[in-house]
C-alpha cells in the first residue's frame, strides 16, 4: 500500500470520495498534516502561501465532524482579517456543502440579521474574527452553542503573534477552554523564525506537535538595480521624479509586460499610490491598479476580482496582499526596495507559482546607498532559511484587564483565584506572580471599573460599555487633513497624538519634505502655512517603517568589511563580482553600486566592528551597524543623559546604520558610551521617557486599552501631561514602557553593544567632514532638513490660481432676476446685470443660498427681520465695493474669511504690485483662520 493510500484511508468513506474527487493524491504537506490532526492532538502547521495548510487541516476535521455527528458550533475558523474571513468562506463552503454541512462567517461587517440566525440556526463550521470570539464569548446563547466547540482552527498566527491582538486571542482562547472543556487546537502560520516558540505562544504548556512543511517549495529571488540610461533622463523631466526611479520605474515596466500576472509590493501606501501614478504617466495602456489597507472594501474586491480574471496584469500593494487571499495565479513577485524583513520577502515571493509544484520567483530592485547592501542580506537569508526571531508580547496589563472585565460579564462576578489561575496558563502570563495579578485587580477598583467583595471582582455599570468598546486592540487614531492655506490642497495627514502634543499655533513641522506652520486646528484639519523655520520644524509623517534587526544590520556591516577588504586587496571587478554573487543573489549593477559606495567611502569604513563618527555642519553623523531598535535605544540614552546634564533638548534621528545629532560635540557622546555602566541603561530610560514624544504616543493608546481615555476622546482638550503624572507609577505607566520595550527598542542588545565599545570589542574612529555613506544618512534620512523650502514668489502663484479658481455668485440687487456663479477669472472687469444693466451686483459664495431670497425680499418691499437686515447690509457694502473696484474686489472677496468689510480694508490701500495686493489677501486669510475659533 502507498503512503498516498495510506493517507486518504485514513478517512471516512465519505469524505475520502469528496477529496479523491478535489485531489488525485495529496500534496506533502496534506500527507504530514493529516494523520496528526486525525489523531486529536494539537497541531502547529507551517508553510508557505499556497501550500495548502486549510486542505489538510480541514479534511481531517471535516472527516471528525461527519465521523462523530459533532452538534454545532463544532469548529471555529479564527483568521486576523475580514478580508481573509471572505477568501475563506468562499474555498470551504464547497466541503460544507459537498458533506451537508453548514458554514458561516461573522466579522465586524457581518449584518444584524446574519447574526441573529447564527445564533438561532449556528453552523457546524464558523469562520470569525478574534475581536468576534470575544464579542461570542459574553453572548448567553452563542456561549452556549460555543461549548459543542471541538477543533478550532487559527490561521495566519505569524501576523499576530508579536502584536497584542495575538495576546488577546490567545487569553480568548484560555476562557474559551473553560467552556467547551480542552478543544483541539490547530494553528496555521507561514514560514516563521521560531517554530518551537510560535506553538508555545498559542498552546501554552499544553502537548502539540509541529508540521515544518516549508522546505517543500523552492524560491528564486534575485537582487537587481537598474541604471539611468538616457531615455531614462529625458522621462525623468517629464514624469517629475528622479533618473533612478525612472530607471526602476522601466525595469518594473519591462518585467510586468514579460510575465503573465505581477504583484509588486512597496512597504508604504504613499510609495504604491506614488508608483501607480507615475506607471500610468509612463505607460497609460498599462493595465494595472493598486492595493491597500486604506481603499474602500469595494474598490479591494474589484481589484483582486479583475486580476484573477487576468484583466489586470498587475496589482501594486502593500501587506494587504501577503495574506493568503485568492487572487488567482501569480508569475512574478517584485519588492520595491528591501523589504527590510527576511520574514516578509519569504511571504511576499511565495505569494507567486501559487502551487507547491511552482517556483516561486522574487526580484527585490534595490535603491541607492544602504538599500543594495541591505537588500542583497535579506535575499541571502531568505534562500538559506535565515528567519528573525519572533519576539511575543509578556505580561500585557491593558489587554489583561479587558479579558478579566470578560469574564465578569457573563456571569455578573468572577473569583479572583480561579481567573489567575485561567490566565496564568497562557505563555504571556505564565511568569506573572499572583502579587502582580493582585496589583492590577486593586488598579482597577481604583479607576472604577470593578469593585471587589472578598475574593471575588464585581463589574461596574461602564465596564461593559468598556469591554465593547476595547474589542480591537489595534489603535483608533483620529486623523486630521493637513490643508495649505495658499492652494487649498491637501498636503498630508497628522493623527491625533501627534496634533495632541504639538497642535498649537505657531508650531512648525515638516511633511512631504517641507516644513509647515500651524495657523489654525479646525475639526478634522489643520490649516498651514509654508514656513522657512526648517531648523526647529519636527517630522509630521506618522508612517511607521518596518524594523530592520541587529542581525541584518550586522551582516551589512559585515558585507561592507569584506567588500573594503576586497578592494584594498588589489582584486579586479570581475574577482570582487565572482566573489559576491557566489553568496549573494545579486546582479552586476548592483555589486557596481555596493562598489562605488566603498570606493566613494575612502576613509574608515563602519562595519559590523567599527563605530564611525564624522562631522559636518552642524551634525554628527554616528555610523553603527546594530539595526533600528538598537540605534533607537542609543541614541535615546545618549540624548537623555546629554540633556539631563545640558537641561536642553537634544536632536538626533536614527535609521539602522548610523544615528544623527544635531549641534553636539563628538566627545559628549564619546563619554557616554565609554563611561557610563552599560547596566544603567534602563534605569535612565525608564526615567527619561516618561517626558518623551514616544511616552506620550504610546500612554494614550494604552489608556485608551485601560478605558481611563474614552475611544473618541478629542486629545488637544485633554491635559495629556498631567494623565502621565498621576499615572506613571501604576499598571498604565508600566504597560506603556512595556510597549515601548517591546515594539520600539531593544534594551538587552544596547546593553551588551555599550559593554562592548567599553571592552574594546567594538572600535570608534573619528573623521571630519562628510563621506558617502554620511551623506547618504543626510540626504535621506534627513530628507526633510535638505529640501529647500518654497520661494514666496511660488507661494503667491499658487495662490493666485487659487483665488482664480474660486467660484463666486454675482446677484444683482436692483431687479433680483439675474444671478450667475463663475470663476474669479472668468469674471469680466466691468460688472453689470443683464437684465436691467444695474451695476449693483453682489459678489457672494456660491454656497450662500439665503441671499438671494433676502434681496428679493427687500424689493418686495417686505420686512426683514434682524438677521435678514443685518445680512443685506453687508450684501449691500460688498456691492458697493464690486461697483467702485469691479473685478479686483471679486478677487479680495475670494479669499476665505475676506468678507466686505475686511475687502473695503483691503481695497483702501494702495499697492505697488500685484504682488503686494495678494500678499495682503493671503495675510488676511492668514488672521482670520487663527482667529476664527474665537469667534461666536
Amino acid at each position: 500500500m502507498t503512503v498516498t493510500s495510506q493517507v486518504f484511508d485514513l478517512l471516512d468513506n465519505s469524505v475520502r470520495k469528496i477529496t479523491v474527487s478535489r485531489f488525485l493524491q495529496p500534496t506533502e504537506i496534506q500527507k504530514a498534516a493529516i494523520p496528526k490532526v486525525i489523531s486529536g492532538e494539537n497541531v502547529l502547521i507551517i508553510a508557505e502561501t499556497g501550500s495548502g495548510k486549510t486542505e489538510s487541516c480541514m479534511i481531517p476535521i471535516f472527516n471528525r465532524i461527519a465521523k462523530e455527528e459533532m452538534k454545532p458550533i463544532a469548529v471555529l475558523y479564527i483568521t486576523p482579517l475580514k478580508s481573509l474571513n471572505r477568501d475563506m468562506f468562499s474555498r470551504l463552503l464547497w466541503w460544507s456543502e459537498q458533506l451537508d454541512l453548514d458554514a458561516s462567517v461573522r466579522h465586524g461587517d457581518t449584518t444584524q440579521h446574519e447574526r441573529k440566525l447564527q445564533v438561532e440556526h449556528p453552523p457546524h463550521l464558523l469562520i470569525t474574527t478574534p475581536e468576534q470570539l470575544n464579542a461570542m464569548l459574553v453572548g448567553e446563547k452563542m456561549l452556549e452553542h460555543l461549548k459543542n466547540v471541538k477543533c478550532i482552527v487559527v490561521d495566519e498566527i505569524h501576523e499576530t503573534i508579536e502584536s497584542k491582538r495575538g495576546i488577546q486571542l490567545v487569553l480568548a482562547l484560555e476562557r474559551l477552554r473553560r467552556v467547551c472543556k480542552e478543544p483541539q487546537i490547530i494553528a496555521l502560520s507561514a514560514t516563521v523564525g521560531s517554530p518551537e516558540r510560535a506553538a508555545k505562544f498559542i498552546f501554552g504548556d499544553r502537548k502539540f506537535s509541529i508540521v515544518n512543511a516549508v522546505s517543500m517549495k523552492r524560491l528564486e529571488i534575485s537582487v537587481e538595480h537598474p541604471y539611468p540610461n538616457a531615455e531614462d533622463r529625458i522621462a525623468a523631466e517629464k514624469i517629475f521624479v528622479g533618473e533612478a526611479v525612472v530607471a526602476r520605474l522601466r525595469k518594473i515596466h519591462d518585467l510586468i509586460l514579460k510575465s503573465r500576472s505581477t504583484i509588486m509590493f512597496t512597504n508604504t501606501r504613499e510609495a504604491a499610490e506614488l508608483l501607480s501614478s507615475r506607471l500610468r504617466v509612463y505607460d497609460k495602456e498599462l493595465l494595472h491598479d493598486v492595493h491597500h489597507s486604506s481603499l474602500a472594501k469595494e474598490v479591494r474586491i474589484k481589484a483582486e476580482k479583475e486580476f484573477k480574471e487576468e484583466r489586470l496584469k498587475a496589482l501594486i500593494a502593500t501587506s494587504s496582499l501577503e495574506l493568503g487571499i485568492d487572487i488567482g495565479a501569480i508569475e512574478l513577485v517584485i519588492q520595491y526596495m528591501s523589504p527590510r524583513q527576511v520574514s516578509k520577502l519569504i511571504q511576499r515571493v511565495g505569494r507567486s507559482g501559487h502551487s507547491m509544484e511552482k517556483i516561486s520567483k522574487g526580484i527585490i530592485l534595490a535603491g541607492e546607498g544602504d538599500d543594495v547592501f541591505e537588500s542583497a542580506v535579506i535575499a541571502r537569508k531568505a534562500l538559506d532559511g535565515e528567519l528573525e526571531e519572533l519576539t511575543p508580547y509578556k505580561k500585557c496589563l491593558d489587554v489583561l484587564v479587558h479579558q478579566i472585565i470578560g469574564e465578569t460579564i457573563r456571569p455578573y462576578e468572577a473569583d479572583i483565584d480561579e481567573l489567575y489561575k485561567t490566565f496564568s496558563r497562557s505563555s504571556p502570563y505564565k511568569d506573572m506572580t499572583k502579587d502582580e495579578f493582585l496589583n492590577l485587580i486593586k488598579f482597577m477598583e481604583e479607576i472604577k471599573l470593578i469593585f471587589i467583595e472578598k475574593n471575588l471582582i464585581k463589574r461596574k455599570r461602564k465596564a461593559l460599555l468598556y469591554y465593547f468598546e476595547n474589542l480591537s486592540t489595534i489603535p483608533t487614531t483620529r486623523n486630521y487633513r493637513v490643508v495649505d492655506i495658499a492652494t487649498n490642497e491637501s498636503v498630508g495627514v497628522l493623527d491625533e497624538e501627534f496634533i495632541a502634543e504639538h497642535g498649537e499655533t505657531g508650531s512648525t513641522f515638516i511633511v512631504k519634505g517641507r516644513p509647515w506652520r500651524i495657523v489654525s486646528v479646525e475639526n478634522d484639519k489643520v490649516f498651514v502655512d509654508s514656513s522657512g523655520v526648517i531648523e526647529s520644524a519636527i517630522p509630521g509623517w506618522d508612517g511607521e517603517l518596518i524594523p530592520v534587526t541587529f542581525e541584518i544590520a550586522q551582516e551589512v556591516g559585515e558585507l561592507r568589511r569584506k567588500l573594503g577588504n576586497l578592494v584594498q586587496s588589489g582584486m579586479s571587478n570581475e574577482q570582487i563580482k565572482d566573489a559576491i554573487s557566489k553568496k549573494y543573489p545579486v546582479s552586476e549593477n548592483v555589486i557596481g553600486e555596493m562598489l562605488s559606495i566603498i570606493k566613494r567611502q575612502k576613509e574608515e569604513m563602519p562595519d559590523d566592528k567599527t563605530i564611525v563618527f564624522e562631522r559636518y555642519a552642524e551634525y554628527v553623523v554616528m555610523h553603527c551597524c546594530f539595526g533600528s531598535m538598537v540605534n533607537e535605544t542609543l541614541s535615546r540614552y545618549i540624548s537623555s543623559l546629554i540633556s539631563a546634564e545640558d537641561g536642553r533638548a537634544v536632536f538626533s534621528k536614527t535609521d539602522p546604520y548610523r544615528i544623527i545629532f544635531q549641534n553636539l560635540q563628538v566627545d559628549r557622546i564619546k563619554k557616554v558610551l565609554l563611561e557610563t555602566q552599560p547596566e544603567m541603561l534602563r534605569t535612565i530610560l525608564s526615567l527619561s521617557l516618561p517626558n518623551s514624544s514616544i511616552y506620550k504616543n504610546r500612554f494614550i493608546r494604552v489608556a485608551k486599552r485601560f478605558g481611563i481615555i474614552a475611544k473618541d476622546a478629542q486629545l488637544e482638550f485633554l491635559n495629556i501631561g498631567k494623565l502621565i503624572d498621576i499615572y506613571k507609577d501604576s499598571p498604565l505607566g508600566h504597560e506603556t514602557l512595556n510597549e515601548i520595550y517591546t515594539e520600539k527598542l531593544d534594551l538587552d542588545s544596547a546593553t551588551r553593544i555599550v559593554g562592548m565599545i567599553q571592552e574594546k570589542k567594538i572600535r570608534i574612529r573619528e573623521i571630519e567632514g562628510l563621506t558617502a555613506l554620511g551623506e547618504y544618512g543626510l540626504r535621506y534620512e534627513l530628507t526633510d532638513v535638505m529640501k529647500p523650502n518654497r520661494p514666496e514668489a511660488e507661494i503667491l502663484k499658487l495662490f493666485r490660481e487659487r483665488l482664480l479658481n474660486t467660484k463666486i455668485r454675482m446677484v444683482c440687487l436692483t431687479c433680483g432676476r439675474w444671478a450667475q456663479t463663475e470663476q474669479a477669472r472668468d469674471i469680466p472687469e466691468s460688472i453689470k446685470c443683464p437684465k436691467c444693466d444695474s451695476k449693483l451686483i453682489a459678489a457672494v459664495s456660491p454656497f450662500a443660498k439665503e441671499v438671494e431670497e433676502i434681496v428679493k425680499k427687500k424689493i418686495a418691499g417686505l420686512e426683514l427681520t434682524d438677521a435678514e437686515q443685518k445680512r443685506m447690509d453687508s450684501i449691500t457694502l460688498g456691492a458697493d465695493i464690486v461697483l467702485v473696484n469691479g473685478k479686483r474686489a471679486v478677487i479680495a472677496l475670494a479669499g476665505r474669511g475676506v468678507g466686505p468689510q475686511t475687502a473695503t480694508t483691503l481695497l483702501s490701500k494702495h499697492y505697488r504690485s500685484e504682488e503686494e495686493f495678494l500678499k495682503a489677501i493671503l495675510a488676511a486669510e492668514r488672521n482670520f483662520i487663527a482667529t476664527k475659533r474665537f469667534w461666536h
